[in-house]
């Protein structure tokens, strides 16, 4: 074999080398697209979005009993098929003007953890997106006080619109209080 043969079949095997790498890191990168699912509601004519396996259940507004002393942004309570629902008016915990309750005004109920369910009551919902984990942004602070975004897990755009995604956790640890195994890490 001459040099310049030698040297055209190592030029070709570095190519195939390089199509083989190349098509291995495209589906390597196709396979990195995570979607996830948020199931999205409208508050104030805002977007937002939860964590779609949080949620149980939606339900019409209907009739909450007022629950004296507690927090700012708790309607009262609701009994759903024997249980007590903790009911959570998301224009107060966001900070917007109250509005009357209306055919649309519904109650997200969401698993907070294994043990409790809260409602939510929301301008009306939306629908279950699944998007993809790359689009989500994270949220601009735009107050400079970092408890604006205390909330927000994130921002993504989905068909022109922006969708603000929650940190259901987060925002429902503003109005539970942790217990004190919670806040020592479960150590005394």
């Amino acid at each position: 074999m001459s040099l310049e043969a030698a040297a055209e079949q190592l030029q070709m095997l570095k190519a195939l080398e390089k199509k083989k790498q190349d098509t291995s890191s495209r589906k390597a990168q196709q396979e990195e697209i995570v979607y996830h699912q948020w199931a999205t509601f409208r508050v104030d004519n805002e977007l937002y979005g939860i964590d779609v396996m949080q949620v149980k259940e939606v339900l019409r507004f209907s009739e909450i009993t007022p629950v004296p002393g507690a927090d700012y942004s708790v309607l009262g309570i609701i009994n759903l098929r024997g249980n007590v629902v903790t009911v959570i008016d998301t224009r107060q915990m966001f900070r917007m003007p109250a509005v009357e309750p209306d055919d649309e005004t519904r109650v997200i109920v969401v698993e907070f953890n294994e043990s409790e369910v809260i409602g939510l009551v929301v301008d009306s919902v939306d629908e279950v997106l699944n998007l993809p984990q790359n689009d989500v942004e994270r949220a601009p602070n735009t107050s400079g006080d970092e408890n604006s975004k205390r909330f927000v897990q994130g921002v993504c755009y989905h068909d022109g619109l922006l969708i603000i995604l929650l940190d259901l956790s987060k925002m429902l640890l503003t109005i539970t209080p942790m217990t004190d195994e919670e806040m020592n890490g479960g150590h005394f």
